[in-house]
């Protein structure tokens, strides 16, 4: 019996690599193992539900049974795996064994929420995923005004996009500038401006420290370690992503932040590989659409036998935030870096150079946008 290539998850690392390895060869045995549905969507739209007024099932561009038809597969869907032998190169999944040639491991990564006090702890809601959106929709589609915790890329995005839904809005993150591991300080304070100018309550620099019901347990009393109370109808954590490293870390594969791999994204275990959010490659989580779409392609030739580094180029990252968008790369938070800042009314364009005067990284704004593309030839790659 030949053994398929075993892919654990169905988000957009797994059918990337689906899609990938099905370019590569028609006939290779796949099987992709999800604890969920296994719709395929664009797991971006999540951060734009509530102004384009969308429902999950709107999301949805494929179902499992369309997708696993489409790319030949075999698809087991509501099937979770609860361990993986990697000296037998086997997994069990469901209380059944399945027997693997190479096995990729796409778990992605789960939504951080902040430890919390108070008996309204358990309502707060994660959209990091689909499932997620379709059990939360109905309550967030009535809540007149949300809380938004994390302003961080996703939380900032979210914040705003409830805030054109005509939502009051309120976002809480102990950093002390927004998007504080992306932004320089100036760059943040003109997206906090275009925030605040847009009615999004903002508050920085402290944390919620405790959620309680009312009286009636239709809303949601807030308090902020800074002392400050308010009333909402629901509660978003937008406070990062922690990888799903459990399956990998429980069968002795090496993890740190992530599952370790090398640059074929293969993992300490043999013939066991690492792709998307649950990765980390060279010391880094890398949680974009383009380095996964790199990997996936690198990965799908290794898989089917013709080893292959992956090679990341300076990649763009776009923020986005319609009032004021953004588009960066490379080191923009470098204590130190000297910078060369173009600014007008319609945008800006801000350069990092390190102590040799070599172009280290980029933010431009608004209407300097178009500028991104010429810049980001100029900076080195980054692996």
């Amino acid at each position: 019996m030949i053994k398929p290539i075993i892919i654990i998850g169905s988000g957009f690392a797994a059918y990337q690599l689906v899609k990938t390895l099905r370019r590569e060869n028609t006939q290779q045995a796949i099987t992709v193992i999800t604890a969920c549905e296994g719709d395929e969507y664009s797991k971006p739209d999540l951060s734009h539900v509530f102004s384009n007024k969308q429902t999950a099932a709107d999301l949805v561009r494929m179902n499992a049974l369309q997708f696993a038809t489409e790319y030949n597969i075999t698809l087991l869907t509501r099937h979770r795996v609860d361990s993986i032998d990697t000296l037998n190169k086997t997994l069990t999944a469901n209380n059944k064994q399945f027997a693997y040639d190479k096995l990729v491991i796409a778990t992605g990564a789960s939504a951080f929420v902040p430890p919390t006090e108070g008996d309204a702890a358990d309502r707060i809601i994660t959209l990091n995923s689909l499932s997620e959106y379709k059990s939360a929709q109905e309550k967030l589609t009535t809540a007149e005004s949300v809380l938004v915790i994390g302003a961080g890329l996703i939380g900032t995005e979210i914040a705003m996009d409830l805030n054109r839904s005509g939502r009051q809005v309120v976002l809480v993150d102990p950093a002390k500038s927004l998007l504080a591991a992306l932004l320089p300080d100036f760059i943040a304070a003109q997206l906090y401006q275009s925030l605040g100018n847009s009615r999004v309550d903002i508050n920085l620099g402290t944390q919620v420290s405790r959620l309680e019901q009312t009286s009636d347990e239709q809303s949601i009393n807030v308090t902020l370690s800074n002392g400050r109370t308010f009333q909402v109808d629901g509660v978003i954590s937008a406070a990062g992503l922690k990888a799903n490293t459990r399956l990998a870390s429980e069968a002795g594969i090496t993890c740190g932040r992530g599952i370790i791999v090398d640059s074929k994204l293969q993992s300490s275990a043999r013939d066991v590989y690492a792709l998307g959010d649950c990765a980390e490659i060279d010391g880094k989580l890398l949680p974009f659409l383009q380095p996964i779409l790199l990997s996936a392609n690198a990965l799908a030739k290794t898989l089917l036998g013709r080893p292959s580094e992956i090679k990341l180029p300076a990649m763009l990252v776009k923020v986005k935030t319609p009032h004021y968008p953004i588009q960066l790369c490379g080191n923009t938070t470098q204590a130190g870096a000297r910078w060369q800042i173009d600014a007008a009314a319609q945008g800006m364009t801000a350069k990092a150079f390190d102590d040799k005067n070599q172009l280290i990284g980029f933010v431009v704004t608004q209407d300097n946008m178009k500028q991104a593309f010429p810049l980001l030839r100029q900076l080195p790659a980054v692996l």
